[in-house]
């Protein structure tokens, strides 16, 4: 029933719905899946700043190389210097919640950029 609720409310037939989901699997459908192939174009197409939205201090235990540090805290604060980097931006943290939080701070304010989650994870992406 919320399947076909949520089909009906976005004007798309069920065969579209079932090939995407057997192109893409069901947690790619709805945005929770592998984002291997969108991180891969931010980079590569894009060439995508990663910001790290973790403490100072984690960052200091491990990052990815060339990764930018701006906690969660100030990121607000540095919008502007983010836009001045005139790229889009993959935001990671520990877990995938922070960066989630700055991901939307970021395009609220105009800026194009995906969650990558936890740093660790994406890491192994690039």
């Amino acid at each position: 029933m919320l399947l076909v609720t949520f089909v009906t409310k976005l004007n798309l037939s069920f065969p579209y719905i079932c090939s995407k989901q057997l192109n893409m699997g069901i947690l790619d459908f709805f945005g929770f899946g592998d984002k291997s192939i969108q991180i891969a174009e931010f980079i590569i197409k894009k060439e995508a700043v990663i910001i790290d939205v973790r403490s100072y201090e984690e960052f200091a235990s491990g990052h990815i190389k060339n990764s930018k540090n701006i906690p969660l805290q100030i990121i607000e604060k540095k919008i502007n210097d983010i836009k001045k980097l005139n790229k889009p931006v993959i935001v990671c943290c520990k877990s995938g919640m922070r960066s989630s939080q700055a991901t939307s701070i970021l395009k609220r304010n105009g800026i194009e950029s995906m969650n990558g989650g936890g740093w660790q994870s994406l890491q192994l992406k690039l």
